[in-house]
């Protein structure tokens, strides 16, 4: 009993707003459409369910014991970044040339859409990173409550991505998968020069 009061106590409305704010923009939610359709398109069908707790898992597990993980393999934190930056370089290039990198198992659409897209995409190196700088700030009761909130989002999203895609169009999807996959590999340039530049 005492546990629950002690989160209790820690809750935050404040808190759970700016971590909120925060991980959608480092999850990039609506940013992430393009990318969501095109892994869709090849794997035929995406589990939404499976996709979102998924995410959730990844997020909550390493909110809780992301420095330590990182701190038994002995991976700093530009080490991460750049490792995550060069898989986000990856699926960009994936985008704009058309081509496949990454293995989709079209047999088995639940796991093959988990990877990458639960994992880099959703809850990637950014989105870590984010974590541990929300952990160091704020109470851990607080950014759950911002992920299950953001969690929320990314399955409607999931849910409603044929929608989408007919809203839009087949033409204006495949421009906006090109622009995103520029943008993806500008990011992950962007990441790796802030880690391994910063002294430059």
């Amino acid at each position: 009993m005492q546990h629950i009061y002690g989160f209790l106590a820690d809750f935050d409305r404040n808190q759970i707003l700016s971590s909120f704010v925060l991980l959608f923009a480092s999850l990039n939610t609506l940013g992430n459409t393009p990318i969501i359709i095109n892994i869709k398109r090849r794997v035929g069908i995406i589990h939404a369910p499976t996709v979102t707790l998924a995410s959730g898992v990844i997020m909550i597990v390493f909110l809780l014991s992301g420095r330590f993980l990182l701190d038994i393999f002995c991976i700093d934190d530009t080490s991460f970044a750049v490792a995550g930056s060069v898989v986000l370089f990856l699926i960009g290039l994936e985008m704009i040339l058309g081509v496949s990198f990454f293995q989709v198992d079209t047999a088995n659409s639940s796991s093959s859409s988990i990877a990458p897209l639960a994992f880099p995409m959703i809850a990637g190196a950014g989105t870590m990173a984010t974590l541990i700088t929300l952990r160091m700030k704020y109470a851990a009761i607080n950014i759950f409550f911002a992920i299950l909130g953001n969690l929320v989002l990314i399955y409607l999203l999931l849910c409603y991505t044929d929608w989408i895609e007919r809203k839009l169009g087949s033409a204006v999807v495949s421009i906006s998968q090109k622009v995103m996959g520029l943008i993806l590999m500008a990011m992950a340039v962007k990441l790796v020069r802030a880690h391994l530049f910063v002294a430059v």
